[in-house]
């Protein structure tokens, strides 16, 4: 992928009001692309976050249990202030599928999200939306202008309604004056539903994770990794069936049985039954646990590569994963098996099978250098969240 033009008088997105319907809750255990981009935005606008509206089909287990009687409490009550911003949580019913709820949804969240709008002052906002339901927000919100952030095939994730989802989203895209696409293959199903669409892949908080870079001592190592014996090969994010290749990882897992296979982040989030007994009974893959966001670089720091071992499906063909310019910036080889979107970019290694990425591992850590982490790291300097929203504000300013 060609890094974006240079922007030589950067345009930027100031005294606005934003409402901005996310596909997860602020409080999520990991950051995503909504999180990152919202909380930059609220530095120069006012910002209203509407936490998800429960795509999937609830289940009676723990997480989902968790989660609605979480949503019970808040429903009702106003916006919260939380990192300069504020988060609505509004009281919908999960159950999409039926005509019937999405009757009383749309009856509902518009008086819901109207209300919270005016209690904050906010006049004909941006709508902002990373879910296509909240079209029915527009008459009630009377929006400047409509974002459809689509970062995700959403409507390829289990215990999704496939139908509903696509039929709003194509109705939501065509309104929308802007369309911004995560992956190639979003980019692509969206130009057939609106005429304008921007390429905005997951970037990082690259100043961040270039402290990976600071020797330790006197910069710290995560505890847990620096405890396993070396070379260390680490994945990032949520540990979720629907996006790894857990035979694929237990495979490499044993073709390098001396080698550490460290997965730092949350079990099975969306996936209330997860089962993770494949990885876990191979004595060099280590649960780790998730980490707080600004310890990532403790853990890349002592990691001698970055793995991002997904599976092929219509999920990860339709993904960038943010780790991408996260272990780059952080200066580590990436070896990844071979998504749509990560073919043109560069720095990455890819390979269908445990062999292959095995093997490509084995190269990596040959010829790595406190030089090469360092061009990694400065290559990956310009795929910043702040480059992002640059480009967002030019095609905003542009409209």
């Amino acid at each position: 992928m060609l890094d974006p033009p240079t922007l030589s008088d950067p345009p930027t997105l100031r005294g606005r009001d934003i409402v901005c319907v996310g596909f997860a809750d602020w409080d999520t255990e990991l950051w995503t692309n909504q999180q990152h981009l919202m909380s930059r935005l609220a530095h120069d606008n006012r910002v209203l976050f509407v936490e998800s509206l429960g795509l999937r089909k609830p289940q009676l287990a723990g997480r989902d249990l968790a989660r609605i009687a979480r949503r019970l409490r808040r429903g009702l009550a106003p916006p919260r202030a939380v990192d300069g911003l504020h988060v609505l949580s509004p009281l919908v019913v999960p159950l999409h599928s039926n005509r019937f709820v999405r009757a009383l949804n749309t009856r509902l969240l518009p008086a819901l999200v109207a209300r919270a709008a005016r209690r904050l002052g906010l006049r004909k906002p941006i709508l902002w939306s990373y879910v296509p339901q909240a079209e029915v927000l527009i008459d009630a919100l009377g929006p400047s202008l409509i974002v459809y952030h689509c970062v995700d095939d959403i409507a390829a994730h289990e215990r999704i309604d496939t139908a509903s989802f696509r039929a709003a989203e194509a109705r939501f895209a065509a309104r929308a004056d802007l369309v911004l696409a995560s992956a190639p293959a979003l980019a692509e199903r969206m130009r057939g539903l609106s005429g304008n669409v921007l390429d905005a892949p997951n970037v990082a908080d690259t100043d961040l994770f270039s402290r990976a870079l600071e020797p330790s001592p006197p910069a710290p190592l995560d505890a847990q990794m620096a405890a396993l014996p070396g070379p260390r090969i680490v994945f990032t994010g949520a540990i979720v069936a629907a996006k790894l290749d857990f035979a694929l990882l237990a495979e490499l897992a044993r073709s390098r049985p001396s080698w550490s296979f460290a997965l730092v982040g949350p079990i099975g989030p969306g996936e209330p039954h997860a089962d993770v007994s494949m990885l876990s009974a191979e004595p060099n893959i280590h649960l780790l646990g998730a980490r707080a966001y600004a310890q990532l670089p403790d853990v890349l720091r002592a990691a001698d590569a970055g793995l991002i071992p997904y599976a092929r499906n219509a999920l990860t063909d339709s993904i960038f994963p943010m780790k991408v310019y996260e272990y780059l910036a952080a200066g580590l080889p990436v070896i990844a098996t071979p998504l749509p979107a990560l073919e043109r970019i560069q720095g990455i290694a890819m390979a269908a099978d445990a062999q292959g990425l095995a093997r490509l591992l084995d190269d990596a850590l040959a010829d790595d250098s406190a030089e090469r982490r360092a061009a990694r790291s400065r290559a990956a300097a310009s795929h910043s969240w702040e480059r992002r929203l640059q480009e967002i504000a030019a095609a905003i300013s542009a409209l």
